[in-house]
């Protein structure tokens, strides 16, 4: 599989720096609870709290429609749910990409049943020609990408950068 670089680690880095500071200050006293997205999102949660530097907490959903596929099977699984409770709290919701919107939407919905103060959706990625979260960082071309936790059959996660796989450019789906 060759892969071609699109963004590097600085580029990552800066990202979240800007994603952090604008919910550092949106949140600041509101002791949020950052909910990642398993398990591609799992890097940028770590880094994004940091960067936001605020008392908050850390939770995580599991939520797939991929497999081992490069295209999305439509349908959403939830193999682990969040352990807090979200009632009154204020809650981030946080993707490694948001390409259709289809897991975050179900994550959302099945979250807003604990009738949380606020829920805000958080992708350090997002598509070209897509709707945007609240927060987001990078805007990527078509095209599978993968590292930064990011990966293609379990694979991928450890590169520091994100690239795309050669010959996927015709895929707008992650």
């Amino acid at each position: 599989m060759d892969l071609v670089d699109l963004y590097t680690s600085d580029d990552i880095a800066s990202a979240v720096s800007s994603i952090g500071s604008k919910i550092a200050v949106d949140y600041a006293d509101k002791n949020p609870l950052f909910v990642g997205v398993l398990t591609s999102s799992f890097v940028f949660v770590a880094d994004l709290i940091r960067a936001a530097a605020i008392p908050s907490q850390v939770d995580f959903i599991r939520a797939r429609s991929y497999g081992t596929s490069m295209e999305s099977s439509g349908a959403v699984e939830i193999t682990k749910d969040i352990e807090h409770d979200v009632s009154n709290r204020h809650v981030i919701l946080v993707e490694d990409i948001l390409d259709t919107g289809l897991t975050l939407n179900f994550v959302s919905d099945r979250i807003a049943v604990g009738k949380p103060a606020s829920i805000a959706a958080c992708a350090l990625l997002t598509r070209a020609g897509q709707p945007k979260p609240e927060y987001w960082g990078i805007e990527v071309p078509p095209g599978f990408v993968v590292g930064y936790g990011i990966d293609y059959a379990e694979q991928y996660r450890w590169l520091t950068s994100i690239r795309t796989v050669a010959g996927t450019e015709s895929l707008h789906e992650h």
